[in-house]
């Protein structure tokens, strides 16, 4: 009972501080501040009204009005990394690795050559076979 008791206020002072922390958050919003509302919509602050609660949103051209209590957080952009700047185990490429292909040695040149030349004389075969039965088929 007790055990419950507590976990009931520590539940409730953890709310109260969020709250508390979305209110700062809403009352220092300015315009320029990039934001993300809880629908998903991602645009810049041009204006706030304190009075009736409301904001201005810029998202690509659109001025959008919205509740304060419809803006979620703060948005910052996740960072992306391009799969050429980083190796197999995912970890970015250093100032000597800059090229993603890796150095090819001269076993895999020679089989490379010999790989090429097969499928070379195969594809000549079969344009030969191609060029004869067009003139079977009249």
């Amino acid at each position: 009972m007790v055990a419950m008791v507590g976990l009931m206020i520590w539940q409730s002072r953890n709310a109260r501080k969020q709250e508390s922390d979305l209110r700062d958050f809403r009352e220092s919003l300015e315009p320029g501040t990039e934001v993300i509302t809880i629908g998903g919509i991602i645009g810049k602050v041009v204006s706030v009204d304190t009075q009736y609660e409301e904001i201005v949103i810029d998202s690509e051209g659109s001025l959008l009005r919205f509740a304060f209590r419809a803006v979620n957080k703060a948005y910052t952009r996740p960072a992306y990394v391009s799969d050429d700047e980083v190796d197999e185990d995912g970890n970015p490429l250093t100032d000597d690795n800059d090229s993603p292909q890796e150095s090819i040695d001269e076993d895999n040149v020679a089989d490379q050559v010999a790989i090429e030349a097969s499928s070379e004389d195969a594809e000549e075969g079969t344009v030969e076979e191609e060029a004869k039965s067009p003139s079977e088929q009249f």
